[in-house]
C-alpha cells in the first residue's frame, strides 16, 4: 500500500484565486470554512534552496526534532537532518502504529533554520489579533498526521502532493489516535457514509490551504513532500 496512495476522487474544498480580496477572505472563509489559495504568493525561490541537495548542505550535520504520528502524546526523538533523509525519510508502513512512526513536521529551531524562513512568501490574509509562526516539514509518502484540531493557519506544499480531509469543529471524526492516517483511509474512510465523510483535497506546489479556528484535519503525504505551515496564534 505504501507508495501509492490515491488522490480523493473529487476534491471538496473550494478554490480561490488572487482575485479575492482580503475583506471577501474575512466574509466567507476566516471564521467559517477552509479555502485553498493559488496566484497569492511566487515561492520560487524558497522552493529552490528546499532541494534535497541544497537543505542537505545548508542543514545535515545539524540535529532536526521528529515526532510520532499520533494525535495525543508526542514522543520526540533528535537526529541529525541528513540521518533522517539518507536512512529515516521513507514510505509509510501501513502495519505501523503512529506511535512508532517518527515523522519532521515543524519542531524547528529557528535560529537554526531561520536563513530559509526568511525567503518563504507567507500568505498575505492574517486573522486580526494573531502572529504567525512556521512550521517546516519533510515526510515520505503514506506519512501524515492523524486527525487533531489547534487554531487557524495555512499549508503550503513546496514539493511533492498532500491530502487533507477536514471536519468542522462541531463534528468530531471516528478515528484511534494511535492509527495512521494512511490506516484510517484503508480501514475506516471506505465505511463512512456520504455524509460522514471529511471535506478532502489534495494540493500541490504552490496551492496553500487555509483551515479556520478548532476544525480538526488529517494529513496524508501522496509523495515525499517538503511543506511549510504559517500558524496564525
Amino acid at each position: 500500500l505504501a507508495g501509492s496512495v490515491p488522490e480523493e476522487e473529487r476534491c471538496t474544498v473550494e478554490r480561490a484565486d488572487a482575485s479575492l480580496t482580503y475583506s471577501l477572505f474575512l466574509q466567507r472563509f476566516a471564521f467559517s470554512r477552509p479555502v485553498i489559495l493559488r496566484g497569492f504568493t511566487d515561492n520560487s525561490a524558497f522552493r529552490a534552496l528546499c532541494t534535497r541537495e541544497k537543505l542537505l548542505a545548508a542543514f545535515g550535520a545539524l540535529p532536526v526534532r521528529l515526532s510520532t504520528a499520533n494525535t495525543y502524546s508526542y514522543r520526540k526523538v533528535d537526529v541529525p537532518f541528513q540521518e533522517y533523509v539518507e536512512q529515516l525519510l521513507k514510505p509509510q508502513d501501513p502495519a505501523r502504529l503512529g506511535s512508532d512512526t517518527l515523522y519532521f513536521f515543524g519542531d524547528n529551531n529557528f535560529t537554526e533554520w531561520g536563513s530559509l524562513f526568511q525567503e518563504y512568501v507567507p500568505p498575505p490574509f492574517r486573522i486580526p489579533g494573531t502572529s504567525a509562526a512556521y512550521s517546516f516539514g519533510i515526510a515520505g509518502s503514506g506519512s501524515g498526521v492523524p486527525f487533531h484540531w489547534h487554531g487557524p493557519g495555512y499549508s503550503e506544499v513546496i514539493f511533492g502532493r498532500k491530502r487533507w480531509f477536514l471536519y468542522p469543529p462541531d463534528k468530531t471524526p471516528h478515528f484511534h489516535p494511535n492509527e495512521t492516517t494512511l490506516a484510517w483511509l484503508h480501514r475506516t474512510y471506505p465505511m463512512l457514509p456520504p455524509a460522514q465523510r471529511p471535506l478532502e483535497c489534495t494540493l500541490r506546489p504552490g496551492e496553500v490551504l487555509y483551515f479556520p479556528d478548532r476544525w480538526w484535519h488529517a494529513t496524508l503525504n501522496l509523495d515525499t513532500s517538503v511543506f511549510i505551515s504559517t500558524f496564525l496564534g
